[in-house]
């Protein structure tokens, strides 16, 4: 398989930063419904914690990548038998699954940093604290962080059932070229 894309297919770079970003999203969204119902004393109070914005920081670079990657490569050429609003409607939805990633990360910053303190990355970096003090920005930001990771969650169940819908029922190549055959 090769790197980069071409006008009938998605290349391998694209691929794996497509299903790691999807995978990623999905596992960050079960961590952080986990980590909400664990109490001071549970042994994962602090750890679920540190993995989650650890994690979440890694998928805002990989995004970052993907994005740039995305406009580097040309996109495959769209398929014929697909309708124009369904072009239009694709193109929307990943413009809102990009758009949701990037307000859940920024929320998750503001959460991580409401106290002033930098967030460690891994213990590799800190980011620091740039925005805090506002009067309950960790509630704030965390009501709009749940309700966006929800949603993301939902739209992305939506594009996977969609890419299904196209594979089983349309029967054409949408889902085969994202798996890069």
């Amino acid at each position: 398989m090769q790197w980069r894309n071409d006008t009938t297919r998605y290349g391998l770079a694209a691929v794996l930063m497509h299903w790691l970003v999807a995978l990623t999203v999905f596992g960050l969204f079960g961590l952080g419904l986990w980590m909400t119902g664990l109490t001071y004393y549970d042994q994962w109070y602090q750890l679920g914690p540190w993995w989650h914005k650890s994690i979440g920081v890694s998928l805002f670079l990989l995004v970052l990548v993907r994005l740039g990657w995305r406009a580097l490569n040309p996109q495959p050429v769209p398929l014929p038998s697909h309708a124009r609003w369904e072009h239009r409607l694709a193109k929307t939805m990943h413009g809102l699954l990009y758009l949701l990633l990037f307000a859940i990360m920024i929320s998750g910053y503001l959460i991580s940093t409401a106290d002033g303190r930098s967030l460690e990355v891994f213990g590799w970096f800190a980011i620091p604290a740039t925005l805090h003090g506002i009067e309950h920005q960790e509630d704030i930001a965390g009501t709009i962080h749940l309700t966006l990771a929800i949603t993301l969650v939902a739209l992305a169940s939506l594009h996977a059932l969609a890419a299904l819908k196209h594979h089983f029922l349309d029967r054409d190549r949408t889902l085969m070229r994202m798996l890069g055959r």
